[in-house]
């Protein structure tokens, strides 16, 4: 068996090699996660006693179980497994040159996956000293993809040596300042030296031409020592406007997790009246994290008193209150991405309100098993009760139908997807609930990577019709996070689709350079208020972003126009770009405003939330940090708004008829402007399909003082309340029915 094993993955490995294949061949462009486990926090380790229901345990149980039964040579999770193999055969087998180079290039390959960068870089170099020493030259294609990895081994060292260890303000945040120069160098020299290498022999390789700018970034000497021929001018990365800068100030504030591709939900669990934060991280024995939220701009890690330990992985996790108890619950999603080894259940976690959360997965009748991670919750039915729609990563070989759960208003729920016409649905990677024809009823959309995008129309009564080709919604091939949101403040639902897709990493190089490439970009229809759509992405300016994972909207200037933050990469090491904040610029235009608002993370983006951390009337936002391979996490990251001179309110919805967390309230907020009214729209539950907002309202009213107006129109009964002459600056509740808004004092 082993023999046959050993010929099998050389044999594998010779042919992607010498036939000159990629790592990103066809057979290999689905992102291939290699997670981990992950420490916990350095600052404000939870020493809590621990909490854990018995349906807690045995969900704990269930996620270790699957991992210990996924196959190693498949799983991509399991890297280290691979190492050891390779290690041993070269340890035990005597090879000829040419075999021996193809195992040590895999063995290197698994080492990044395993975070062993020193170690991959030791093998590759070894490749090279060996063909040196049998006087042999490598095979120029062999050579070139020698050359490449060598690159990439040696700016992860960098970057795992400095960014990582060494993490400080400004780490990894492009372009690179004096503070986030490398203070160990000899990744970025490497880096340098290899890059150089391969752009002299093929002057239009756009991959190492952005990478070899990085690399003198990273030890300073940028632009002026980067050949003239290969420089990217500064200029290319200014921002369309000003912005004042965002400071980083996750270390601080004792939330900077390191984690892996994963998700997060903003929200007050606890009801102290301060937003609290909770973290997943995708590897399967990753721990998730509940921060809660001092009041003093500081966190603290109690996830072991909440209960949540062993619950583990999550790629994502969505907000909903399923019980209608008024306490905020979760639902974590598991497998995406993992194909066969993804088969993971999700979790849906009860909120007990007294701190605590229970696995209730099992007794809910949410159980199955599927790869996945995206869902969404809305109230489809109209009856009061959140239901959800769970979308599946599905391919003719691995089919995997998706679920919509009809909630049956006794905590439990009834999968009713198939009956709807919703399951078939190919490899989803986003759903969003939006009203796009305001009929107050909810309808979905879903984003599919490897073919088309499908709207779906709420017609009542469960039934669902596909409208998408009227629509005109359905231009895209490959896309990942969606929302609804009202963009333009015109009272219609718009619709946001995140392009995913490249045709190799040098199409990563040709973007950020300004050249022609082969990414496909993010989508924005306008709504047309007649049931179609308006592609006006280039119009806006929107075409200006790829490979966005984690994606949201919010309002960073409090002048009431929503403004975009897409979290950028993909699984390869070598997809380093920077992620990417646009700002509103009154519904004509999105501004990329990235570098003034010191917003570029080079690493990997994933959970995104703007939300008012501080109860200060503006909106921080946090983004959980990490990629897919187990070598590849990172430290969340917090951006502290500097503050404007601009007014707010804040509105706290709950529901009587509604569902009691309001999904689908529609508000409309109406001020004076220069022009004369202005209306400000927000709808409850809106939210991307890959970061978790908070439900409660914050609506930058700009310039206005006082607020005319503020119109709830409630989605079951249909009925809109109307409260006039609001002062500004001010948070309110307000409860369905009672023709009152509370005020709210929060701190």
């Amino acid at each position: 068996m082993r023999t046959k094993l050993h010929s099998l993955l050389v044999c594998l490995v010779a042919m992607k090699l010498f036939a000159g294949e990629r790592a990103g061949a066809q057979e290999m462009a689905m992102p291939a996660p290699m997670i981990g486990s992950v420490s916990l926090p350095a600052k404000g380790a939870d020493t809590d006693p621990v909490y854990q229901s018995a349906s807690t345990k045995r969900m704990a149980e269930r996620l270790r179980s699957v991992f210990a039964a996924t196959d190693w040579k498949l799983d991509p999770s399991k890297p280290g497994e691979r190492v050891r193999y390779y290690s041993e055969m070269l340890r035990t087998q005597k090879l000829a040159l040419r075999e021996d180079s193809v195992v040590r290039q895999q063995l290197a390959r698994e080492m990044l996956g395993a975070g062993d960068n020193e170690g991959a870089v030791r093998q590759l170099e070894e490749v090279r000293r060996r063909w040196t020493a049998a006087n042999e030259m490598i095979p120029a294609e062999n050579a070139k993809e020698l050359g490449r990895w060598l690159a990439t081994a040696y700016l992860r060292l960098g970057e795992q040596e400095n960014c990582a260890h060494m993490h400080g303000q400004g780490a990894c945040v492009f372009p690179l300042r004096a503070s986030a120069v490398h203070q160990m160098p000899r990744g970025a020299q490497g880096a340098v030296r290899e890059l150089t290498a391969l752009l002299e022999r093929d002057a239009k390789d756009t991959e190492a031409q952005w990478l070899l700018n990085i690399a003198y970034m990273q030890l300073g000497k940028y632009p002026q020592d980067v050949p003239a021929k290969w420089v990217i001018p500064p200029a290319r990365f200014k921002s369309d406007a000003a912005l004042p800068e965002f400071a980083e100030v996750a270390a601080g504030a004792g939330i900077d997790i390191t984690s892996h591709a994963g998700g997060v939900v903003v929200e007050d669990f606890d009801g102290d009246g301060w937003l609290d934060v909770m973290v997943t991280s995708s590897g399967p024995l990753d721990q998730m994290h509940l921060f809660h939220n001092n009041g003093d701009g500081t966190f603290r890690d109690v996830t072991r008193r909440a209960g949540l330990i062993g619950e583990t992985g999550g790629l994502n996790i969505v907000l909903t209150d399923y019980n209608n108890d008024g306490k905020p619950d979760v639902l974590v999603l598991r497998g995406g991405w993992w194909g066969k080894q993804g088969c993971y259940p999700m979790s849906l976690l009860r909120n007990n309100g007294d701190g605590t959360f229970d696995d209730v997965t099992e007794e809910a009748g949410l159980l199955s098993m599927h790869p996945t991670q995206t869902a969404a919750w809305a109230d489809f039915d109209g009856d009061g009760w959140l239901d959800v729609m769970v979308g599946h990563e599905s391919t003719a070989s691995d089919p995997h139908p998706s679920q919509l759960f009809r909630n049956n208003r006794d905590g439990t729920f009834t999968e009713v997807g198939g009956a709807s016409g919703l399951a078939d649905l190919g490899f989803v990677k986003g759903v969003a609930w939006g009203d796009f024809n305001n009929d107050g009823r909810p309808d979905l959309y879903v984003s599919v990577m490897y073919g088309k995008n499908r709207l779906f129309r709420n017609d009542g009564k469960g039934k669902f019709t596909d409208v998408t080709a009227m629509a005109g919604v359905a231009l895209q091939s490959n896309s990942f996070a969606t929302w609804f949101f009202d963009y333009d403040n015109d009272g219609w639902p718009d619709l946001f689709v995140a392009g995913y897709s490249t045709a190799g990493t040098a199409d990563v190089g040709a973007f950020e350079i300004g050249l022609p490439n082969h990414a496909e970009f993010p989508k924005l229809y306008r709504n047309m208020h007649d049931g179609t759509f308006k592609d006006v992405t280039a119009a806006m300016h929107m075409n200006r972003a790829i490979l966005p994972m984690g994606a949201n909207f919010g309002d960073l200037d409090n002048d009431g126009w929503l403004d975009v933050y897409l979290g950028t990469g993909d699984s390869t090491y070598q997809a380093l770009l920077p992620n990417r904040m646009f700002r509103n610029a009154g519904g004509q235009r999105f501004e990329d405003v990235t570098t003034a608002g010191g917003f570029g993370h080079l690493q990997k983006g994933h959970g995104i939330v703007f939300a008012d951390l501080r109860n200060v009337g503006l909106e921080d936002v946090f983004e959980e940090m990490g990629g897919a391979q187990t070598g590849d996490s990172y430290q969340s990251a917090l951006y502290q708004n500097p503050g404007n001179g601009n007014h707010w309110v804040t509105v706290m919805l709950e529901g009587v008829k509604t569902n009691r967390a309001a999904f689908g309230a529609r508000i409309d907020v109406t001020v004076k402007s220069g022009s004369g009214a202005r209306h400000i729209y927000r709808t409850v539950g809106y939210g991307s399909s890959f970061g978790g907002n908070p439900l409660r309202q914050h609506v930058g009213i700009g310039t206005a003082d006082r607020v005319e107006e503020i119109a709830v129109t409630w989605p079951v009964t249909g009925i809109v309340e109307r409260i006039r002459g609001v002062q500004a600056d001010r948070t309110y509740r307000m409860r369905e029915g009672s023709g009152k808004l509370v005020p709210v004092v929060l701190h």
